[in-house]
């Protein structure tokens, strides 16, 4: 196994509190956002407890673990390699939704006791079904991201400069960039290659899809209108447009796809007064936005549509429940509620005196006390606030907000 990483603070802070507890850890996320390596993260910290500890560890994209296919070559295997005069087995398991029926494993190591389980997804829908039923109460969930901002100046030893936030923006938080040249031409091709994978193996594979093609552009249209409301007919309605003729349904079908793979997250809409969730015209955003942009190119003209995106991956590291805001005909782009709290956040590119008003108006809108923010690329902000209204700079937001 490869031991050599850099710790991700974020998820280690998450995962300590159960270790050696009798509950699964699962650990779920979008590819290549380094869930192996916090596993094996997670590894050390069990041997920095427990020096003679016993781990087994599967990792399903190895090809020596070919042989387990199901949930009872996957016990037998643990049962092979267990030790019997230890107090507890720590069982690591990678990528666990390409064995067949794991769920089965997992209900009878759970019910035999004696095994501490940690186990990774890049399906959204690893919990779904039997699992969750009978464990509930019994498994922790943890969504791991790319890196975050901060991450990416440490990981890839860079001041926090503008400089650095432009490579942020092009290139994404994928970890494995750290071995590659940040260079268009390298990081482009590599990450066209990820983009591959992720819809040929945990989409078109999964989900036995025969018109790739209809998939392919789906995604691109989708990365052409990041932050802009999106709705099945809508899709459908531009489709017929071009004379291909797809149903809403198939195209609702194809996006839950693209979520539970967490390649997009679906933002709903809300009523900001009524509190009601709307059922239609959603926002989608990209899980990494150097994948974006390994679709349909960099292009400066899109920088509000991915300073939004940016802002929305920062909340969503942060662990925020995000919808976009209805206020009659006024829209806030993020409402972001924790733990009883809420924080509205509008996103800009720069402010002028052309769009302030309609910047801070809308949120000036809302009748309530919590928090306000726009966020922006200005760097020079002559005021903190706007009739109390904060006014925050994009890399002040993604170095500093919440992340105490």
């Amino acid at each position: 196994m490869i031991k050599k990483y850099i710790k991700r603070k974020i998820y280690l802070k998450k995962i300590s509190p159960f270790v050696d507890k009798d509950i699964i850890k699962v650990i779920v996320g979008q590819r290549r956002v380094g869930k192996s390596y916090l596993l094996f993260q997670i590894m050390d910290l069990i041997k920095s407890k427990h020096k003679n500890a016993h781990i087994i560890y599967i990792n399903k994209e190895l090809n020596e673990f070919d042989k387990i296919k199901g949930y009872q070559d996957l016990l037998d295997y643990i049962k092979k390699h267990i030790r019997q005069n230890v107090k507890k087995n720590y069982i690591f398991i990678d990528e666990i939704q390409d064995i067949d029926k794991f769920e089965k494993a997992l209900r009878s190591l759970k019910a035999e006791g004696g095994y501490d389980i940690y186990c990774t997804g890049s399906n959204a829908n690893l919990l779904s079904g039997e699992l969750a039923t009978y464990l509930s109460g019994r498994y922790i969930e943890i969504k791991v991201f790319g890196l975050s901002y901060l991450e990416f100046l440490e990981f890839h030893k860079l001041k926090n400069n503008k400089d650095s936030l432009l490579q942020y923006i092009k290139y994404g938080g994928l970890p494995y960039l750290i071995n590659l040249d940040l260079k268009d031409e390298v990081v482009y091709g590599y990450l066209k290659s990820i983009y591959s994978t992720i819809l040929l193996k945990d989409i078109v594979d999964r989900y036995k899809i025969r018109n790739i093609p209809f998939l392919e552009n789906l995604v691109e249209y989708l990365a052409d209108n990041v932050g802009s409301l999106v709705s099945a007919k809508k899709i459908s309605d531009f489709l017929k447009s071009q004379k291909i003729n797809i149903s809403p349904n198939i195209v609702l079908d194809y996006l839950s796809f693209l979520s539970n793979a967490f390649f997009i997250f679906k933002v709903p809409r809300s009523n900001i007064q009524g509190k009601k969730v709307f059922e239609i015209n959603d926002k989608y955003y990209f899980e990494d936005l150097g994948l974006r942009h390994s679709v349909i190119g960099y292009k400066q003209p899109d920088i509000n549509k991915i300073l939004e995106n940016l802002v929305f991956l920062h909340l969503q590291i942060l662990g925020y429940k995000i919808t976009v805001g209805q206020l009659k005909n006024k829209e806030i782009d993020f409402v972001c509620e924790k733990q009883n709290k809420k924080i509205y956040i509008q996103v800009a590119y720069i402010i002028t005196d052309e769009n302030k008003e309609r910047e801070f108006g809308n949120l000036l809108e809302i009748q309530d006390n919590f928090p306000k923010i726009v966020v922006s690329m200005d760097e020079m902000i002559s005021e903190e606030s706007y009739k109390g209204i904060k006014h925050i700079n994009i890399r002040d937001f993604l170095s500093n907000f919440m992340l105490k």
